[in-house]
């Protein structure tokens, strides 16, 4: 697993302090405010170390203040950047939980009942949030197919699958 999460994205500066907006993936923005320590990431990839100060919702969004983005300038050049946080500071998920950015990799398999050999759909390659609900991208190599993370439609996950039970026809509509 990666050693960093992605939680969010500075949107643009707040303020002429140097607060920073953040969208948060997870939808709840005072999610952002438990964590002292945070990554920022732009284009390159590089992560950059910065600390949380303050935190405050407004919104959907996050207002952080960081120790060392004093001025409006310095938080416009964060504008853009991605929020990253270690994975050893993420709290821990119950066992019928987990992380969406932990099921990319990993094999779908159609759920069968009373086997364990359903045919294998492909594996996920991304998620796209839509607002209404998480959509999984699975890729069986030629095809891609769009599975939401719906009550009901996953029914277990392992360390190398995630088995699913799809309402029929699902499949044919997204190939």
């Amino acid at each position: 697993m990666d050693e960093y999460v992605l939680l969010g994205k500075v949107t643009k500066p707040h303020g002429i302090r140097g607060e920073i907006k953040v969208y948060p993936y997870s939808g709840d923005p005072a999610g952002l405010g438990v964590y002292e320590q945070i990554w920022l990431a732009g284009d390159t990839g590089e992560k950059t170390y910065h600390r949380i100060v303050r935190s405050r919702v407004q919104g959907r969004f996050a207002l952080l203040t960081l120790s060392d983005c004093t001025s409006r300038d310095q938080a416009e050049s964060l504008a853009g950047q991605e929020l990253w946080v270690r994975r050893s500071e993420m709290p821990e998920v119950d066992e019928d939980e987990f992380y969406l950015q932990d099921l990319e990799g990993l094999r779908v398999v159609e759920y069968v009942e009373g086997r364990r050999d359903g045919r294998v759909i492909g594996r996920i390659t991304g998620i796209l949030e839509t607002g209404a609900h998480d959509i999984l991208v699975v890729r069986d190599g030629t095809r891609e197919y769009l599975i939401p993370v719906q009550s009901g439609f996953i029914v277990s996950i392992g360390d190398d699958e995630v088995e699913v039970d799809l309402p029929p026809g699902l499949l044919d509509i997204n190939s």
